[in-house]
């Protein structure tokens, strides 16, 4: 069977690892005698829409090895969700255009829900079309929110950061409690999902040590009881730590922090839910408060990378590659843990059709019985993940990332308005 090219694009929010396994399919591919040349989408799907390819045949091993320690997506990404082909059959008819054009026989796109949907329907098209593309979905996602898969690549290092600056930042103000500031809130991120929030849960020591409230999104928002546990903490310990996702809403539905704007996937817009519980908490209790949202450092925080995550999101890319070589089309390689005590995973698979738009959300044995916290089940299962450092060289203080060229191919086809 004669070898033919691959696209390989990332979709949505990037992380810390996601390059290293950009690294791991296009150096899988090159051993290959199934994949020709590796192009990969410039800004994920609209960049394919647009005939816009890099062609990573011209950057040598030395660079692509480099990705292994580079944050951010470095291909560019996008929030491009492909309506059903009923309703928008022109983005799927370009598709085709572009992969015939380019004799493509190979779709790899890494994200997260959204992502392993658009996956799923651009392999039904293509069959449907006559045109077969093996597509294969990479996961990726730092909520951790994909079903199926034991977690997610990109995950465990934003753990690994919220874990560890939780506890930095608990003993700065746990140092100035006296004089100074009582309470600090951290906002991470999680729109469904609270697996980051329950993160900051590894940091906790003992009993009385931060963070000494996690706000969930699983948990509905109850404001007499959360200021409630604010002021018995304060009492107690004379300051309190405060770790709240993005996510967390009223018992109504309503978020704490609706922007009231949806972004390009449909998701309702959230303004930043970290002031609005510091301006609860100083209108109600007038403690002096210091917050912070952990934003884009959380995600791309490479310095601090689990060597798990990192191992993890270069195995999902490698199978992914070894997957199609071998036949299947419409599936995800997952993560499968075997054991926690001593933890030891492999890599599985999973139809693409079954992972499309579902979110895990955290189990209730997870959530301690007050809301507020993590329990030991829960503790068990996010520990491994952010387990050794994955350290990235430094030049001149500073960490060293890739460089690459990402030249074009040469377009064949007429311009494509999205």
């Amino acid at each position: 069977m004669k070898a033919k090219n691959a696209i390989y694009a990332q979709s949505g929010g990037v992380t810390s690892v996601i390059n290293a396994t950009a690294c791991a399919v296009i150096e899988t591919a090159r051993k290959s005698k199934s994949i020709n040349k590796v192009y990969a989408g410039k800004n994920g799907i609209i960049g394919i829409l647009n005939e816009d390819l890099i062609d990573t045949n011209n950057e040598n091993q030395k660079e692509i090895k480099k990705l292994m320690h580079t944050p951010g997506g470095t291909f560019g990404s996008c929030r491009h969700k492909l309506k059903d082909s009923k309703k928008n059959k022109r983005e799927y008819e370009r598709l085709i255009e572009v992969f015939k054009a380019h004799d493509i026989g190979y779709f790899f796109y890494n994200g997260g829900g959204d992502s392993q949907d658009t996956s799923n329907k651009i392999a039904q098209y293509t069959r449907e079309a006559g045109f077969p593309v093996t597509c294969i979905g990479i996961p990726k996602t730092i909520d951790n929110d994909l079903p199926f898969t034991d977690n997610c690549p990109g995950f465990g290092s934003v753990a690994k950061y919220i874990a560890t600056s939780t506890r930095e930042a608990a003993l700065d103000v746990k140092s100035m409690s006296k004089s100074s500031t009582k309470v600090f809130i951290l906002e991470v991120m999680g729109r469904h999902a609270g697996w980051l929030a329950a993160s900051s849960g590894l940091a906790k020591s003992k009993d009385n040590s931060a963070p000494h409230i996690i706000l969930l999104p699983e948990v509905p928002f109850n404001e007499n009881k959360f200021l409630k546990k604010v002021r018995d903490v304060v009492r107690k310990e004379d300051y309190c730590v405060i770790v709240v996702s993005e996510g967390t809403k009223y018992k109504n539905g309503t978020f704490l922090a609706d922007a009231g704007t949806v972004d390009s996937f449909g998701h309702r817009q959230l303004g930043g839910v970290a002031p609005q519980v510091a301006a609860m908490v100083n209108k109600k209790l007038g403690f002096k408060y210091h917050w912070a949202v952990s934003d884009y450092l959380q995600r791309s925080a490479r310095h601090l990378s689990s060597q798990v995550d990192l191992d993890q999101a270069y195995a999902v890319g490698k199978a992914a590659v070894e997957f199609a070589s071998s036949g299947e089309n419409a599936i995800m390689p997952i993560i499968v843990r075997e054991k926690s005590k001593p933890y030891s995973w492999k890599i599985g698979k999973v139809e693409l059709s079954k992972v499309a738009n579902v979110e895990k959300k955290m189990p209730k044995n997870f959530i301690s019985e007050d809301g507020f916290g993590i329990t030991t089940a829960c503790k068990n299962y996010l520990s491994p993940l952010i387990q050794g450092e994955a350290w990235a060289p430094f030049s001149e203080g500073v960490i060293q990332t890739a460089y690459l060229k990402n030249r074009l191919v040469k377009k064949k086809l007429k311009t494509f308005k999205i």
